[in-house]
């Protein structure tokens, strides 16, 4: 069996806003939703700044429904107020699904912050004895701390499938709840799972999208000795550059991307409006080395030639393609190689872009947000920009649609999400023609 996809609802909590519209509009315009960091106090670490989301109360998206999730992490939040806006934006707030079994959620969703003022004491009590003296950790003494402070439901919280279950619960979402932690390739990968989902019989729509909060100590010290980050800590908002020849790291964002995902006749019989069709998804591993991807793009071009083959189209007819264009010297380079490889003499005539320069890198939430912005370049027939782009590189000498939006008809496009450990994501969708 396989069944025509649909995306009939759109919403995300992004570093430049939580609404579609004006979002787009501020993507479109070129602005950069990266400043200094206002989560923590980053002054002794290399990288001082990050995308984050400014302005969110989860309360403004679900009304009182928000108390019953309280206890929920910051990245469960932002999965709860995009989804609550996608369901909206599908129709399925006034024509709930008749068969709450038949709705499926697929997630890319990120591990939650841990409770560091709580896991900090306890450290700091295992590491001394009666009299203040430090010790070797003495795990005793740190567990009648840690059981004293450390609280349940936050450590719950912690687990990356939390997100789903919130939806699940928020929704009454009762069919197949699935979600995976691919790194940067997350939320790509899990849309494109839902896809064959719908496609092969086992749900009628799917929840599908990522989220991700990881501006927080652990996870800056742990990409900055990755020395992953750029540490262009004198001008923010222009340190993400990704093709540009002086990037020097992305920058850590966060946020969250919904998009609900439906069977064509099932969206038809309620009367949906449609935005997209999705229609072709590859994945692959490099099985190259964890945090680098392979030195010859094969694993990229073999996802990208998988996700052509899967939605019975050739390179002639993608439109726009959606960088993962991280403003790492080795992604982008790699990158850039991959698609001149697959594309061959085309590969110069194809807009590429990487709003990464101006969202910040979500992570597990990356890939969703992006493809969002494919679907309504489709919509509109404009590209967004990759700004901060000035100084070209000898390596990346594609169209990169610097600095400035650019009207180009768009009826298919490409979204391509790389993560660590070696995992390549590509999704197409395409103008919905009936």
């Amino acid at each position: 069996m396989s069944r025509r996809v649909v995306i009939t609802g759109l919403g995300w909590v992004t570093p430049l806003g939580h609404e579609i519209e004006t979002v787009w509009k501020r993507l479109l315009r070129g602005e950069s939703g990266v400043s200094r960091n206002e989560l923590f106090d980053a002054a002794a670490y290399p990288t001082t700044f990050a995308a984050q989301v400014k302005d969110f109360r989860l309360a403004d998206f679900l009304g009182p429904a928000a108390d019953a999730h309280a206890g929920a992490s910051r990245n469960t939040q932002f999965a709860l107020a995009a989804a609550h806006v996608a369901w909206k934006d599908a129709g399925f707030d006034r024509t709930p699904p008749a068969d709450p079994a038949r709705i499926g959620i697929y997630l890319g969703g990120g591990e939650g912050p841990i409770d560091f003022d709580a896991f900090a004491e306890a450290a700091v009590a295992g590491c001394r004895d009666d009299a203040g003296r430090a010790i070797p950790l003495d795990t005793i003494r740190w567990a009648r701390r840690a059981l004293q402070r450390l609280n349940a439901v936050n450590e719950l919280e912690q687990d990356p499938n939390l997100a789903a279950s919130h939806l699940a619960v928020h929704f009454n979402v009762q069919g197949p709840s699935l979600n995976t932690l691919t790194a940067c390739a997350a939320s790509t990968q899990a849309i494109g799972e839902a896809m064959h989902m719908i496609r092969h019989g086992d749900a009628d729509a799917v929840v599908s999208g990522g989220t991700h909060s990881m501006i927080h100590p652990l996870g800056v010290t742990g990409f900055n000795r990755l020395t992953a980050l750029s540490t262009h800590n004198e001008d923010p908002p222009r340190a993400s550059r990704p093709f540009d020849r002086n990037r020097d790291g992305f920058v850590l964002g966060e946020g969250a991307g919904m998009i609900i995902l439906e069977e064509l006749e099932h969206a038809r019989s309620r009367g949906a409006k449609i935005y997209a069709e999705i229609v072709g998804f590859g994945s692959t591993a490099d099985a190259f080395r964890i945090t680098d991807i392979h030195e010859e793009g094969r694993g990229a071009i073999a996802a990208m030639r998988m996700a052509l083959q899967t939605a019975g189209l050739a390179i002639d007819d993608i439109d726009y393609i959606s960088a993962h264009g991280t403003g790492t010297q080795e992604n982008d380079k790699i990158e850039t190689l991959a698609i001149r490889r697959l594309f061959g003499d085309r590969a110069p005539l194809v807009p590429i872009s990487s709003v990464k320069s101006m969202l910040g890198h979500l992570i597990a939430a990356a890939g969703v947000v992006e493809l969002i912005t494919c679907i309504l370049a489709i919509r509109d027939g404009v590209v967004p920009p990759t700004i901060n782009y000035e100084t070209p590189d000898p390596f990346c000498e594609l169209d990169y649609v610097p600095n400035a939006a650019r009207p180009h008809p768009v009826r298919t496009a490409m979204s391509n999400s790389f993560g660590f450990g070696g995992q390549n994501d590509a999704v197409i969708v395409r103008r919905f023609d009936a």
